[in-house]
């Protein structure tokens, strides 16, 4: 079978729902389109997301709030913005991924934008000072888990967590567990 021979309109659907990446279509931070990639990517279903807040997906207003505010000051001298967050999926999980947008109206950045969604498990971010181990080790910590936890979902021990533990807390400038995860969802 040959699908030289598909329309246009089925060509450029198939090639945005079935993407092997995250995409997402927003106007005003109101989510209009997702494919299916951002329905396992945040665990929540095309129907459930779209007209939906984009505040949905952010672990708190505050972050929602602050990269919302760091998109607009930046979109407006630049087409396109791109970082890398911690997200919120449906079962309250928070994952590290690499956003990347566009906007499609220069003159109101939030008005039209294309977005897509990279999950940052296993790869090292090009702009965080955190190794990958420290990542993941930073991962857990966002979801509550104990050292204890840490070590036996990541196969080390737990004094080797607290190893990894002391080296983000130094990179990041913090002092306790608290201003750990403070800094680590909100104040990036």
């Amino acid at each position: 079978m040959s699908y030289n021979n598909l329309p246009d309109e089925t060509l450029n659907l198939t090639g945005f729902m079935d993407a092997p990446v995250g995409i997402m279509v927003t106007s005003n931070r109101t989510i209009l389109r997702v494919n299916t990639e951002i329905e396992l990517l945040f665990g929540w279903n095309r129907v459930d997301l779209e007209g939906q807040s984009t505040r949905l997906l952010y672990p708190s207003n505050i972050d929602f709030e602050k990269i919302g505010s760091r998109w607009s000051r930046w979109l407006l001298n630049c087409p396109r913005y791109e970082d890398e967050r911690f997200m919120q999926r449906k079962n309250g999980e928070i994952i590290w991924v690499r956003a990347r947008g566009r906007t499609l109206v220069a003159a109101e950045p939030f008005l039209l934008m294309v977005w897509t969604f990279e999950h940052l498990k296993d790869r090292t971010p090009s702009s965080s000072a955190l190794t990958p181990k420290e990542r993941e080790v930073a991962r857990h910590i966002v979801n509550g888990h104990t050292s204890k936890e840490i070590g036996l979902a990541m196969g080390i021990s737990p004094r080797t967590v607290e190893v990894h533990r002391a080296a983000i807390m130094r990179k990041l400038g913090v002092h306790n567990a608290a201003e750990l995860v403070t800094r680590m969802i909100i104040a990036r």
